[in-house]
């Protein structure tokens, strides 16, 4: 083992071989390769860090090398759920709204709570580095992390481990359990917890504790899957990633004092696949770079969500034009480094959605031979009490042959996510004490280029003309949802459309304005 923290991992990988033996995770057991699927075991080291970047913890995980399992031999089931981060930022305005308290656990050695089926499931793995001894293997008891049937090995034990003290599976989110009491989210083996009364969660993690999970309490949600999360003066929340941008900018070599700022994220013309341009010839991993701001923008900085999808598209052949668009990303990062989502929940319950197209944005710009020059961007925003739960910014998969054929597009995809967001409102006020009864009226706010979309998406039987009805059909499906839930559709103004931030480049009074209604700054 080499490197400037080889001790310090050692120490880890000694307590890491401790614990699996104490945890009973094994036998060892001869060697038989007649009979035997022995897969290879690998050492993964890591360093955690706080969100701000510094050190946190040395970890040493022992691993199986789960891609050389056999199907239907040493794993059977894999699918395993985690919660959705629309969850978690709405139990975050939750917080704000209803001024609950927060506790943050982190399940020690989670994949190992989980047993594996012996009748069923025979895995052997080769002893770990440092450890082995000749002509012995061994022969798993535990789901070891890096088999495939892990997560969900204990995904199923966390679930049953909940329902036993009294908790209630959501029929919206697997991963979100709730009573009368406490309401829990769960990200694998990192659980956040919510109640009006703190002791609620220490009793409830104390009696997880009996039924077998190694539930390590930690303090309020403060910082979670490496977002920070922090009460400013006025008692709201604001979600950061400083220790995140201060990786990418080092990445970018944009670290230093003289690199220039830009206020925006996106210049206004579109990003095009620039086949005919110059070579790359930056120094810096393209794909890594782009990875880290799709997680940046996918939770806490929406501004940046449609210059990353832009830059993403080219993530396998990038261009000289496609590394400046990335640049240019990270010159408004250095600008507004410092900032994050502000959660400042209006009082009161209400969801609003902002759905908005760009008709064939790339037309005129990119080749004529590019098929996709003529795809429309959808981009729309989802609002609990005006924040931000849900966004999205994506080219359409079909072509639309109009404006309004666009926007009907945007629209069906906008309420796919609205409709599952309406329904954990409605379930989590309902278990928080909240009246709900008014959770019906929901306000769905849109703003149309054609007037005639409007119609077509609230009216039933739909108003179409024989040039609409080709597509109209493939909407009835949340046209009756529409008029099912009571959801109102307004027609606004451009200039308060925030979805449009989502489909194109904006110019920096226009990008300012919207992003302060967005994120509160």
């Amino acid at each position: 083992m080499n490197g400037p923290f080889k001790e310090e991992y050692w120490k880890a990988a000694l307590k890491e071989i401790e614990t699996l033996e104490a945890m009973d995770a094994w036998e060892v057991v001869d060697r038989d390769d007649s009979t035997m699927n022995v897969i290879d075991s690998i050492w993964a080291f890591k360093l955690k860090r706080f969100p701000d970047g510094m050190a946190k913890k040395f970890k040493a995980r022992f691993c199986a090398r789960g891609d050389q399992q056999l199907e239907g031999i040493d794993f059977f089931e894999t699918y395993a759920p985690v919660v959705q981060w629309t969850t978690v930022r709405l139990m975050l305005i939750l917080e704000v709204l209803l001024e609950l308290k927060s506790k943050q656990g982190d399940v020690t050695c989670a994949f190992l709570h989980s047993e594996l089926d012996q009748e069923k499931e025979k895995v052997y793995v080769e002893m770990p580095l440092g450890f082995r001894q000749k002509g012995k293997v061994l022969k798993l008891k535990k789901t070891l992390y890096g088999l495939r049937q892990s997560p969900r090995a204990f995904w199923q034990f966390l679930t049953k481990a909940m329902t036993n003290v009294g908790m209630t599976v959501s029929k919206s989110d697997p991963c979100l359990f709730v009573n009368e009491r406490v309401v829990a989210v769960a990200f694998v083996d990192d659980i956040l917890f919510w109640s009006r009364d703190e002791a609620y969660i220490t009793e409830l993690g104390a009696r997880l504790c009996k039924e077998g999970l190694l539930l390590e309490e930690e303090d309020d949600a403060a910082g979670y899957l490496g977002v920070d999360m922090t009460k400013t003066p006025e008692g709201y929340l604001e979600m950061k990633q400083t220790g995140l941008i201060d990786r990418i900018l080092e990445a970018l070599g944009l670290d230093s004092k003289l690199a220039t700022n830009k206020w925006t994220p996106a210049e206004a013309k579109p990003l095009t696949r620039d086949l005919d341009g110059e070579g790359p010839q930056g120094s810096f991993s393209y794909s890594s770079v782009v990875g880290m701001m799709l997680y940046l923008a996918g939770h806490s900085r929406p501004d940046i969500a449609y210059a990353v999808n832009c830059c993403a598209r080219y993530m396998f052949s990038p261009r000289l034009s496609h590394e400046k668009a990335l640049k240019r990303i990270g010159r408004y990062l250095k600008a507004t480094r410092d900032k994050g989502l502000i959660l400042k929940p209006c009082h009161g319950l209400q969801i609003d959605a902002y759905p908005d197209a760009d008709f064939a944005g790339l037309y005129g710009y990119s080749k004529i031979t590019d098929s996709e020059c003529v795809k429309s961007r959808t981009g729309f925003l989802i609002e609990v009490s005006e924040c931000p739960v849900v966004w999205v910014s994506k080219l359409q998969s079909e072509t639309a042959m109009s404006t309004m054929e666009a926007e009907i597009i945007a629209l069906a995809h906008c309420c796919r996510e609205l409709f599952p967001v309406i329904d954990v409102v409605t379930e989590l006020g309902n278990v928080l004490g909240l009246d709900t009864k008014d959770l019906g009226c929901m306000h769905v706010s849109i703003h149309e280029d054609n007037a005639g979309a409007l119609v077509l998406a609230e009216t039933i039987p739909p108003e179409f003309t024989p040039r609409s009805k080709y597509y109209a059909i493939k909407t009835v499906w949340f046209r009756e949802e529409i008029q099912k839930r009571c959801i109102k559709l307004h027609k606004i103004d451009t200039v308060e459309q925030l979805g449009d931030i989502f489909t194109k480049g904006l110019t920096r009074a226009t990008f300012e304005y919207l992003r302060s209604k967005m994120m509160g700054w």
